[in-house]
């Protein structure tokens, strides 16, 4: 059983600051296939990704790398097409069709952080992304319990790309009974929650989003994993590849009512010139 944190909601939050600013820009569409849908206060990525935000605000070309293992990759998708990082592409071009949106897939299956951090230069930061979602840690969870040495690369990795300027979103676990069997999945959990928080990174909570659709029984009749108890499936892929783009197009938007919020301010805030420019007024001291 799960407890979760409670969390701002984040279509109330960028709701109000809609109304207050006056901004003119349609929201999201909430275009979430239904049976993938979850609740906002869940599926939120509430840290800034200001530089992919303003490369979709400015309609300029967005690169994305999507890093990670098995579950990037796509191993249980039935073609290298129903991977989530080629549904992302297509999911996020359909919302935004005057941005060009190019999603790289840098899944390589089997590898822990260890190994994703030697290979960081060449497959992710080459690449110049803006945005980097970083799938990690269910590997090293199926192999170990103590998960100190992870802890200490998974935040060198996130500070070597926001030390280059790039956008960052960690992808936690994925909700599975082989992961679950395992002892130190929920520390793996913490672990990532607490680096995102720290890092002021954003973090797309995977595990909880499963665990949901698992609940409710979101995705039946498909299943939502395989017959080997851990990888996704092309329903949990799309749903993931979905949910994924409605999270980060709210994100993007309630990043331009902010921007939009804290020009009006700043413009209310400025002092005014007096309409008579420096013209001495009567009664004033120094006038004649």
């Amino acid at each position: 059983m799960i407890v979760r944190r409670p969390r701002r909601c984040l279509a109330v939050v960028v709701g109000a600051a809609l109304i207050w600013s006056g901004w003119s820009k349609a929201e999201p569409s909430g275009a979430v296939t239904p049976s993938c849908a979850t609740p906002p206060a869940l599926s939120a990525i509430e840290a800034a990704l200001d530089r992919s935000a303003a490369r979709i605000e400015k309609h300029e070309r967005l690169t994305i790398v999507a890093m990670g293992s098995s579950s990037t990759q796509g191993v249980g998708a039935s073609t290298p097409a129903m991977s989530y990082p080629n549904r992302l592409e297509q999911e996020l071009k359909e919302r935004f069709p005057d941005v060009d949106i190019q999603v790289l897939n840098r899944g390589m299956g089997g590898q822990d952080v260890s190994e994703e951090i030697l290979r960081l230069d060449k497959d992710v930061i080459a690449a110049h992304p803006d945005l980097v979602i970083w799938q990690v840690g269910t590997n090293a969870v199926l192999r170990r319990d103590d998960l100190g040495a992870d802890q200490r690369l998974i935040s060198r990795g996130v500070l070597l790309l926001k030390e280059d300027g790039i956008d960052v979103v960690l992808m936690d676990l994925q909700y599975a009974p082989r992961v679950l069997a395992r002892p130190a999945w929920d520390e793996m959990e913490r672990i990532i929650e607490g680096i995102a928080h720290r890092a002021h990174v954003g973090l797309f909570r995977r595990f909880e989003i499963m665990q949901e659709w698992d609940h409710r029984q979101q995705l039946a009749p498909a299943a939502m994993i395989g017959p080997d108890g851990l990888h996704m499936t092309d329903a949990s892929y799309g749903c993931l590849a979905s949910q994924l783009a409605e999270s980060l197009a709210w994100n993007w938007w309630s990043h331009s009512v902010i921007a939009a919020k804290t020009t009006h301010r700043a413009a209310d805030a400025a002092p005014k010139p007096h309409p008579l420019g420096n013209v001495a007024v009567a009664g004033n001291p120094g006038s004649h």
